[in-house]
């Protein structure tokens, strides 16, 4: 699997807001950056306080003076108007996530999710924000849930948002990835809670389930090699391996029998990152894929000129015929890894 570590960003001296900034994801890119970059300032944009002092409190031994934290939320397009200022990149990480509570709460969900990027895209046109890019899910593809259809209403209004731009220049991209192993809520960290509580059988929602499978080390460094390359507009899909539930949750405790107990309320057996509709304007390189825009003005020379090919008419990235797959031993080294990073 790549580590998509071909990146050549140059973050030195710049200044960088992540939204969400004290989730999975937000936390890792922060890590990420001070390790590897010197930024004039790195700002930590979210809403819950707690999660800002506890993460304050894990960083307090960097002693970087360019580390800021601004509470805030994303439905507060003054907020985040504010804390854009003089802002070079933002990564947009923030949002509600989980399936069931999105359909208990669809109100919230539209609030966050698709109200959020519209703010995020004001406020970024508003500070001369030069690059944003948006963190999707592969949900967003033919959505069955809320969730889904809040992700793909705002992978839609980041890649109209750069027909707004003009002479601004801001540009605007999407990045597209299935299930992030070990983040919050996800299923490992929930098989590993059942195992050590000593429960005598996992529960399975349907045997057939597949899913895309990512770390969050290697969601990281396939954004931010996203953001030294985007042009704006584009929708970018790294190649991931899938993993069927089961081989998880057999991987995890092979003694433990599985308990069937039904897919729930808007989930699929499969997921898809790209559909055969959107194959008409993909791009293939050696280790993602690219969704170009509808824009007249766009160009795809540039991709095609690095080597980037077109897909097969009708091509179909699916969870269920993927030809990269998990076997027990890449589950266990994967789940491992995150273990250890943690």
């Amino acid at each position: 699997m790549s580590d998509f570590e071909a990146s050549k960003i140059d973050l030195n001296g710049k200044t960088i807001l992540v939204t969400g900034g004290t989730g999975s994801f937000g936390k890792r890119l922060v890590r990420t950056i001070l390790d590897a970059y010197e930024p004039h300032r790195l700002i930590i944009f979210s809403r819950d306080e707690l999660k800002q002092v506890e993460m304050q409190r894990d960083l307090e031994k960097e002693k970087r003076d360019c580390l800021r934290f601004f509470i805030g939320d994303v439905r507060d397009v003054s907020r985040l108007e504010m804390a854009m200022r003089e802002v070079d990149y933002v990564v947009h990480a923030a949002a509600l996530k989980q399936v069931p509570v999105a359909e208990y709460n669809p109100f919230e969900c539209i609030n966050t999710n698709v109200i959020g990027a519209q703010n995020v895209v004001c406020a970024a046109l508003q500070a001369n924000v030069r690059r944003v890019i948006a963190l999707s899910s592969d949900k967003a593809v033919s959505p069955l849930n809320l969730y889904g259809a809040s992700k793909l209403a705002a992978d839609k209004i980041f890649v109209a948002a750069n027909n707004l731009s003009g002479s601004i220049g801001t540009r605007f991209s999407v990045v597209r990835y299935g299930n992030v192993v070990g983040s919050r809520g996800s299923v490992v960290p929930f098989f590993k809670k059942l195992i050590e509580e000593g429960e005598k059988e996992l529960p399975i929602t349907d045997e057939r389930m597949t899913r895309f499978w990512i770390t969050l080390d290697r969601g990281v460094n396939f954004v931010l090699s996203c953001l030294e390359m985007m042009s704006g507009g584009e929708i970018f899909i790294p190649k991931i391996p899938s993993m069927k539930i089961v081989d998880l949750a057999t991987a995890l405790a092979p003694k433990l029998p599985h308990r069937i107990v039904g897919i729930r309320p808007g989930e699929k057996i499969h997921e898809i990152l790209i559909t055969a509709d959107d194959a008409r304007s993909t791009l293939e390189l050696e280790d993602r894929y690219i969704i170009a825009p509808g824009h007249v003005s766009w160009s795809q020379d540039t991709y095609l000129d690095i080597g980037a090919s077109r897909v097969p008419e009708m091509f179909l990235y699916s969870s269920d015929t993927n030809k990269n797959w998990l076997d027990t031993k890449a589950i266990l080294q994967m789940v491992n890894e995150v273990a250890e990073a943690f």
